[in-house]
């Protein structure tokens, strides 16, 4: 009988504790993320920070209860970054497939798969999220999109957009399976204490993070590790050309501090002062060249400067997808048309207006979130009203993709991250020898060697120079998992010994 009543005591302190654990978290919530009564759930899987969460939960809902009667509380899910969302989801779709909720025809229920839209991220994330995963349907291979097309009029997408246009870019899917909702970039955040003792003018260009005064002090991103960075890359051989480009990748890889997957990592240590310049996103950039001035000070005044190279900048859209066969999809079409109205994009680049401002007046309630909105028509009516005065559409460059983002991650893992030890080395030794005077024959040789790039040998067994013309084959090949292996292997050897071999020559050997 003790036992019995030993254990129904134990019993009873188990679930004391399981109600005290779940009843603490719900007392220390702020009143304001306690779910209003009769409040509709939107699930959406995002990259974005608390701040943008807040911004749009809070807002959103107001407006949905405004016109549609009641509130809405965003259920967010964050596993990651893009590319772990983009995995994720082709994961979830993918398991779905085979358990045949997703039909063949790639038809699905609503409400039988999770997330009702994909917010934030790069276009060319979400134009993976519209390629979607492909299987095998009776012998004939078929693709399924992730995404669903938000079936505006095209009425509706002059309205919002104009010209489906911004530099190189395009601003919503022309099939309308994402929508850009803001733009991004990414350009050059430095410390203008640091530019001061390393004597170099303020960066207005990439070209500017080529000098060897950065040696050892630029931030960079990892592009195996961020779709953005990859893309940022990119847009300079897109601008500069297979020779130049190349050769501008390679001097800001050898001035690199380090390579990083964490965009906040690159505008914190510029800020401190561990690094002089870096390749930031612009709201990071700005942000944080507001975060250091003093209260009261003017913005110039900021130990911080940030710049999107004029006419050499890639604009890429941050859409919003919204997905096949999620809980909600009426109020997804709700939430889209939500952030492109006014309303919705005055919150991106407004001032704060506090809590207890009027509802009716534009703009975030808590946060300053420094990102760009992606419609014209904000530029035109309330450019008075941003905190960045700036124009997205006045510094995106037109220079065209030239297709050439599927060996950026292969190469400068090859001729930077995988060897920057002896990268550096041959940086150092080629200034070395510049300023002592060496003959200009020597300097050749050496540049020519440190800008080298290897001959690669196809599947067939071919040799090709690693060139324009050979492209598409050379890109293909590395596509082979297998081979890709022994080709990482072959060109990160090149690399290293093209690198020892200039060291060499500075030494007179």
């Amino acid at each position: 009988m003790l036992h019995a009543l030993s254990s129904k005591l134990s019993s009873i302190v188990m679930i004391a504790i399981i109600a005290i654990l779940i009843a603490v978290p719900l007392a220390m919530r702020p009143a304001d993320a306690i779910p209003p009564e009769g409040a509709e759930r939107l699930i959406v899987i995002t990259p974005h920070n608390t701040q943008i969460r807040w911004e749009f939960e809070h807002a959103f809902s107001m407006w949905h209860e405004e016109h549609y009667g009641t509130p809405v509380v965003i259920d967010y899910r964050r596993p990651g970054g893009t590319s772990e969302i983009l995995t994720q989801l082709k994961a979830i779709y993918g398991a779905a497939l085979k358990r045949k909720t997703i039909a063949p025809d790639g038809s699905v229920e609503d409400g039988t798969m999770p997330y009702d839209l994909f917010f934030g991220g790069g276009s060319y994330e979400h134009g993976q999220t519209k390629q979607g995963i492909t299987a095998m349907v009776d012998g004939e291979e078929i693709r399924i999109p992730l995404s669903r097309p938000a079936g505006f009029t095209q009425e509706e997408l002059d309205n919002y957009f104009g010209e489906n246009k911004i530099g190189s870019s395009t601003l919503y899917d022309p099939e309308q399976y994402w929508t850009g909702v803001c733009v991004s970039s990414f350009g050059i955040l430095y410390n203008r204490d640091l530019l001061r003792v390393l004597s170099v003018e303020e960066p207005t260009e990439w070209r500017d993070l080529t000098d060897p005064k950065y040696d050892g002090l630029l931030a960079l991103g990892d592009p195996r590790q961020s779709g953005s960075i990859a893309t940022t890359y990119e847009s300079i051989l897109n601008m500069q050309g297979w020779e130049q480009g190349w050769r501008t990748l390679r001097a800001m890889s050898a001035n690199a501090r380090y390579f990083t997957g964490e965009s906040k990592k690159v505008v914190l240590d510029i800020s401190r002062g561990d690094a002089a310049a870096g390749v930031a996103i612009d709201f990071y950039g700005r942000y944080q060249a507001e975060a250091v001035i003093q209260k009261g000070a003017p913005p110039e005044s900021s130990r911080l400067g940030y710049i999107d190279p004029q006419g050499e900048t890639f604009i890429d859209p941050d859409p919003i997808s919204l997905l096949r066969g999620g809980p909600s999809p009426e109020l997804a079409d709700r939430f889209l048309r939500f952030v492109l109205s006014e309303p919705g994009q005055a919150i991106w680049n407004f001032a704060a207006q506090g809590d207890d401002a009027p509802t009716d007046r534009l703009g975030p309630r808590r946060y300053n979130l420094r990102r760009m909105p992606i419609r014209r028509v904000m530029f035109e009516r309330h450019m008075d009203s941003f905190i960045d005065q700036a124009n997205p559409f006045d510094a995106a460059t037109d220079a065209p993709s030239r297709g050439w983002r599927s060996m950026i991650n292969h190469m400068m893992g090859a001729f930077a991250i995988d060897v920057h030890h002896e990268m550096k080395l041959a940086w150092r030794a080629m200034a070395e020898a510049k300023q002592r005077g060496a003959d200009p024959a020597l300097i050749a040789e050496m540049d020519a060697l440190f800008n080298a790039m290897p001959t690669h040998t196809t599947l067939d067994g071919e040799e090709l120079e690693f060139n324009t013309a050979n492209y598409r084959t050379i890109s293909t090949d590395w596509k082979n998992k297998e081979a890709a292996a022994e080709y990482r292997i072959e060109y990160t050897r090149f690399f290293r010994e093209n690198y020892e071999r200039v060291v060499e020559l500075s030494r007179g050997v």
